[in-house]
């Protein structure tokens, strides 16, 4: 298998791929689960001679590539191609028209928009400016069919960044916008000339800044969903102000009235007229993009010239296809347009701001066999029910996190001393099944439970703002506890909750000593990075069976990594080795919950600049 990678591709993914294709078996494996996959090759030389033709009336001015040719299309299913070509793809210059009225006409690489150009919908609205892999990206303007004008920079087909927006009912905003949204520093003006200048979040006005009103009236101060909330001076055009604690809830509103010399109010003032006020001051939310680029697909009919020139599959192992067959039209993520719900749409639209893209990656495509994808398997783990060999284990492992979590205890400080980590610092608690002063009643046998470094796991558990009310229901609520079987070599159990937010693993002595040696470097590192992917730990602890067997059972809580709202479709377990780390199962035991390994991985993950280099930091 001949590969290539693109200029964009980093040293690290041809290291990767070197490193894939060092096992028949890895490669066996990937077949069997994604299908044959091949990349590209750098030195296809199915050239034809260059022509300078245009698609344009200027169009002759246009230099173009030595592999490239002008031509002029009418596809399959009635959709239009005029410009360069090349190996199959628009290639350089060229405009494209979509039988449902849409239309394309710039720069085009490998079949995707790439450059400058020029995208319009059948509404009438329109975008000039920069595309990347079929994305709107870089900076350019969009005008809505309503007559709302945004100019400025963007990010996989959403505004992020700088930029400036007309709205057709003459209010303007011009700031900071992330992710589609007003967010960061900004002035919004309304037609009536009334502008706030301050801080957004999610579109609303959230944080500091200043309201100031036609009349002269000002407000400055503290803002939470649109309304002022904290902190904040109200100062009125005559010289009076008020200044105090603002919020929306009477029993919370506490402030003095100052009134001026020249004031005709020298008693009262009452807040609920700013409220009131603001209740008109609407933020326009702008006409949504119709139809995003990155969804429109070119009906090029599957050629046996492209038969070797196929990538590799999406991140979602459904292989969003660039070649189809013809009148075979798929959208990014492979539904009907009209199945989209406003829940689907976000998150997908998540997927593209995150770099999760089915559209970068190709898939090859055989018109006899069906794309291959992991099939569906059972809820993962045994659940622990009575007459389960561990189910008194579950009920003891229940009792004791309720008493850990619900104890009393003293406010914590996240600045902790270093006693604190001390190993000797633990707490045990004996469990009988009469119940005693500290503890219930239970039908589970005597045991003791031991708390190791609380303090610690306490302080944690706030610094990953984790409710306690939640973290108990989660854990020793009234469903049951899952059994995992261990994918690993350590021997470990794992128990999954039922909400699938928490895992806990069964420990060794030695592992213990390990874990609380590092637990200071560990608590402070994840304090210093908030955003850190190291694994979330909330609590250590033990349970000790009294009587004849004296049985210990360690076990640590942690965050589950692949608790997620999203589908999952395939789990790595990724150690950053090559030495036995493929999946020795045949195809017909693997399914969604198969934890494969690094050999076993054969996708190409594509992240935008800056949160690429942020994800390394």
């Amino acid at each position: 298998m001949m590969n290539m990678l693109s200029k964009e591709n980093s040293t690290v993914s041809r290291a990767w791929e070197a490193t894939l294709r060092k096992t028949h078996a890895a490669k066996k494996r990937a077949n069997s689960i994604f299908g044959t996959i091949a990349l590209a090759n750098a030195t296809a030389t199915n050239t034809t001679t260059a022509t300078t033709n245009a698609v344009e009336d200027n169009d002759k001015n246009c230099t173009i590539s030595e592999a490239a040719y002008f031509t002029e299309k009418i596809l399959p299913n009635g959709e239009y191609y005029k410009g360069q070509w090349c190996d199959n793809f628009p290639e350089g210059q060229g405009k494209y028209y979509w039988i449902d009225g849409c239309m394309y006409v710039g720069e085009w690489h490998k079949g995707k928009t790439m450059g400058r150009g020029r995208f319009r919908w059948p509404s009438g609205a329109t975008y000039e400016g920069e595309f990347k892999s079929g994305y709107m990206d870089g900076t350019g303007t969009y005008v809505g069919s309503n007559g709302d004008t945004y100019k400025g920079q963007w990010v996989m087909n959403l505004k992020h960044g700088n930029g400036i927006e007309y709205y057709a009912n003459g209010d303007w905003y011009e700031g900071e916008w992330r992710r589609g949204l007003r967010y960061g520093i900004g002035k919004y003006q309304w037609h009536n000339k009334n502008h706030y200048d301050g801080e957004w979040k999610n579109g609303v006005i959230h944080g500091n800044g200043c309201f100031v009103w036609i009349n002269g009236d000002q407000y400055d101060g503290c803002w939470e969903d649109g309304m002022p909330k904290g902190n904040g001076t109200y100062q009125l055009s005559d010289g009076s102000f008020y200044v105090g604690y603002w919020s929306k809830e009477e029993n919370e509103q506490n402030g003095t009235y100052h009134p001026s010399e020249s004031s005709s109010n020298d008693v009262e003032w009452d807040p609920k007229i700013v409220y009131n006020q603001l209740a008109d001051c609407k933020i326009s939310p702008g006409e949504k993009v119709p139809i995003l680029p990155s969804r429109k697909r070119l009906a090029i009919s599957y050629s046996s010239n492209n038969a070797e020139k196929s990538k590799r599959p999406s991140i979602d192992g459904r292989g969003s296809l660039v070649l189809e067959r013809p009148f075979d039209k798929m959208n990014l993520w492979g539904e009907n347009d009209n199945d989209f719900n406003s829940f689907e749409m976000s998150r997908h639209l998540d997927c593209e701001f995150y770099g999760v893209n089915p559209a970068e990656s190709n898939y090859r495509f055989n018109p006899v066999l069906p794309l291959k994808v992991p099939k569906p398997g059972n809820r993962q783990g045994e659940t622990i029910s009575a007459g389960h060999k561990n189910y008194e284990l579950m009920l003891n492992l229940q009792l004791g996190i309720r008493h850990s979590v619900g104890r009393p205890a003293p406010p914590t400080s996240l600045d902790l001393k270093a006693s604190a980590f001390d190993p000797k610092k633990k707490i045990w608690t004996r469990f009988p099944p009469e119940g005693s002063k500290y503890t219930p009643p239970h039908q589970s046998c005597e045991f003791k439970w031991k708390d190791y470094t609380p303090v610690v796991f306490r302080s944690l558990r706030k610094l990953f703002k984790v409710d306690p009310a939640d973290y108990m229901l989660s854990i020793c609520g009234n469903d049951a506890l899952r059994e995992l079987s261990s994918p690993g070599k350590s021997g470990s159990f794992f128990y999954l909750t039922d909400d699938d937010i928490y895992m806990i693993k069964t420990m060794k002595k030695a592992e213990v000593k390990v874990f609380l040696k590092m637990l200071a470097a560990y608590y402070n590192h994840v304090r210093s990075f908030e955003n850190s992917l190291v694994i979330k730990y909330y609590g250590l602890h033990c349970v000790k069976v009294t009587g004849a067997i004296q049985k210990k059972v360690r076990f640590v809580i942690m965050g589950n990594l692949l608790g997620s709202e999203y589908t999952i479709h395939t789990r790595f377990d990724l150690k950053g080795s090559s030495l036995g780390r493929v999946t020795n199962k045949p195809e017909s035991e693997i399914n969604n919950t198969t934890i494969l390994k690094d050999l076993d991985l054969n996708f190409l993950f594509k992240l935008q600049k800056a949160w690429f280099h942020k994800f390394c930091w």
